[in-house]
């Protein structure tokens, strides 16, 4: 699943991981950590994205409070702030970034 840097995995692929991560779990919150779980293991923190246009610095990852969506923790000229993940631009480059391609396929969204 590695792939090259900067080619979109295929539905497929991401199909695949949707299932590794959502395997065991019983409604959005267990999908939630699932997901988590597996961005946490295989995306290298930190790495830059744009949200808004702007220039940030995501450090970590993390679930709502409800637990049901993840959150992009971020830096911003020193600032830290939180912005739904799928609110990111996210470049090619950063690894592990398939999971977050399979997180945004899970809620029908393009990254």
């Amino acid at each position: 699943m590695g792939g090259k840097a900067g080619v979109r995995p295929l539905a497929e692929d991401l199909d695949k991981l949707i299932e590794e991560a959502t395997i065991d779990a019983y409604g959005p919150a267990e999908q939630g950590t699932g997901f988590l779980t597996m961005i946490e293991e295989t995306v290298r923190f930190p790495f830059p994205a744009k949200v808004i246009g702007e220039e940030v610095e995501v450090v970590s990852a993390d679930l709502t409070e409800d637990g049901e969506d993840l959150v992009a923790k971020c830096r911003r000229q020193g600032s830290p702030y939180a912005v739904l993940l799928t609110e990111l631009k996210i470049p090619a480059e950063v690894p592990g970034k398939e999971w977050i391609a399979a997180y945004f396929h899970f809620l029908g969204k393009k990254l």
